[in-house]
């Protein structure tokens, strides 16, 4: 089984999304952060059940994305390991990257 990796712009857009929740609510914020914590480690079993990434330029298949609580997770799928590249949340721009 993979590993999954998380770089380290991918934890500091975690963590930007969980204060900016936290001050509405820090039981959401905790809620939002383990769901995304919880889908991710889930790609250990089958990293292929979301689409390829669109916005990543030259693409070569082990580029993909994912959306949940209104954040897109853009990972990477290697052979030995799973790199959760970023967190964005879908009203920001997208980068092309």
């Amino acid at each position: 089984m993979v590993k999954i990796v998380w770089r380290k712009l991918a934890l500091l857009q975690l963590k930007e999304a969980f204060d900016y929740i936290k001050k509405d609510s820090l039981q959401s914020a905790e809620n939002v952060i383990n769901e995304i914590f919880s889908a991710t480690n889930n790609l250990k079993y089958n990293p292929e059940i979301h689409p390829l990434d669109k916005y990543r330029k030259n693409n070569d298949g082990t580029f993909r994305a994912f959306e949940i609580y209104s954040y897109r997770i853009a990972y990477q799928i290697n052979k030995s390991e799973i790199r959760i590249l970023r967190v964005r949340h879908t009203k920001q721009e997208p980068l092309g990257y």
